[in-house]
């Protein structure tokens, strides 16, 4: 080893040191623990999938957990068929719609879907036993006023249980719901295949 590369250690180690040091000081003061409101958005893909990791960790963790899925029920998905047929035990699944707007083309229909899921929602998320909500794709209905963005938001902040967490998905997420939340990550779509004409493939989309 040369005496540059030896310095360069020293360097390094003297760096991490520090870092560890502040890291350590900061991570000291952070003690609390609450249930989180979250909020996956913006117009990148991911925004469930994160949702779904998350879920998958709550089982690990046996942690009692639920998902309502709004607007794209009647589509069939990888993550619906695993976490029923093998995880039934631990997580609650509403599926709450029959499909894409442009799909079911019935405005009606697609209210009192999402209103029937939120009416589960409620009192999945009022249940202290479970610990996880997903509500998936929930920010399609409120950006279609399908829901009432106020009742929502009011019943988050004054009914969730306080060691619950509820993450909610979809693009355009509400400035009211963005504001209430504890976690916001806006997703930017960078590049994506659909672009290209390369159709949504399992595994990857689905």
């Amino acid at each position: 080893m040369t005496d540059t590369s030896a310095e360069e250690n020293a360097r390094h180690t003297a760096k991490m040191q520090k870092i560890k040091a502040a890291r350590d000081k900061m991570m000291a003061g952070k003690t609390d623990e609450k249930g989180l409101i979250i909020v996956n958005t913006g117009t990148g893909k991911g925004k469930s999938s994160s949702g779904f990791g998350m879920l998958v960790r709550c089982i690990a963790h046996d942690m009692p957990a639920a998902v309502v899925q709004f607007i794209k029920g009647a589509w069939g998905t990888g993550e619906r068929d695993f976490f029923t047929e093998r995880f039934a035990d631990q997580v609650t699944w509403v599926t709450s719609g029959d499909g894409f707007t442009w799909e079911t083309q019935d405005r009606e229909r697609d209210i009192a879907a999402a209103q029937a899921g939120w009416e589960k929602a409620k009192d999945l998320i009022r249940n202290p036993e479970i610990r996880f909500v997903l509500l998936d794709e929930i920010n399609i209905a409120l950006r279609n006023d399908y829901l009432d963005i106020d009742e929502v938001v009011d019943f988050l902040l004054t009914e969730k249980p306080e060691m619950s967490h509820v993450v909610l998905t979809g693009r355009n997420a509400k400035e009211e719901l963005i504001a209430a939340a504890d976690m916001v990550t806006d997703m930017d779509l960078v590049k994506h295949p659909f672009r290209d004409g390369i159709k949504a493939q399992k595994g990857i989309e689905f």
